[in-house]
């Protein structure tokens, strides 16, 4: 099918089922800049709403295969953007009710002028989690990393979504056990890793 700017949205999603690039960069560059739009009028971060739409895209071309082409994509496309930005919202609120306990119960002394390496941070966590046992880091790794749902890796890895659930559990508490009262590492977990 041969698919073009002015190809219908049903089209475009009927050549990425079959794995159509062409397909799947019109249908970014015909939504992309609107729901970056959506996204900074919530989030109001130009690097939070550029994330969200490359999530989002992700998403849509990880998913391709199940995507539903009687189904509008628009919708599809700002249903799953509502939802990242309400996690987003979540991430943070949590991230600041965790800085304020901590600060509050004087474990750490906090100094706004102190410096977060992000990269040092994720260099840590990568060296934690690699000393995981094996299969809880694969199922950790599916679900953080990866964006899998228990549902999915349970059905994934053959176990039940109880057991994924189980060392997940096990996963957080083996990389908080291991952070120590390192405040950079204490706000990533709370942001990316719970």
């Amino acid at each position: 099918m041969g698919i073009n700017v002015n190809s219908s949205d049903q089209e475009l999603v009927v050549s990425l089922h079959d794995g159509n690039v062409e397909a799947f960069d019109l249908i970014f560059k015909k939504y992309s800049t609107r729901l970056y739009s959506f996204a900074f009028k919530y989030l109001k971060s130009k690097s939070d709403s550029e994330e969200l739409v490359q999530n989002v895209f992700v998403k849509i071309w990880e998913n391709r295969s199940t995507l539903k082409q009687e189904s509008s994509l628009k919708s599809y496309l700002f249903t799953i953007s509502y939802h990242d930005i309400c996690k987003c919202f979540r991430s943070r609120m949590y991230a600041e009710k965790l800085k304020s306990q901590i600060i509050n119960s004087n474990q750490i002394s906090f100094n706004p002028s102190d410096q977060f390496d992000y990269q040092s941070v994720l260099e840590q966590i990568d060296k934690i989690i690699d000393k995981m046992p094996a299969r809880q880091k694969e199922v950790f790794v599916k679900s953080r990393k990866d964006g899998k749902s228990s549902r999915e890796i349970a059905a994934e890895l053959n176990l039940a979504p109880g057991t994924v659930d189980n060392l997940i559990s096990e996963a957080l508490k083996f990389i908080r056990k291991n952070m120590g009262n390192n405040l950079s590492f204490l706000l990533f977990f709370a942001v990316f890793l719970r």
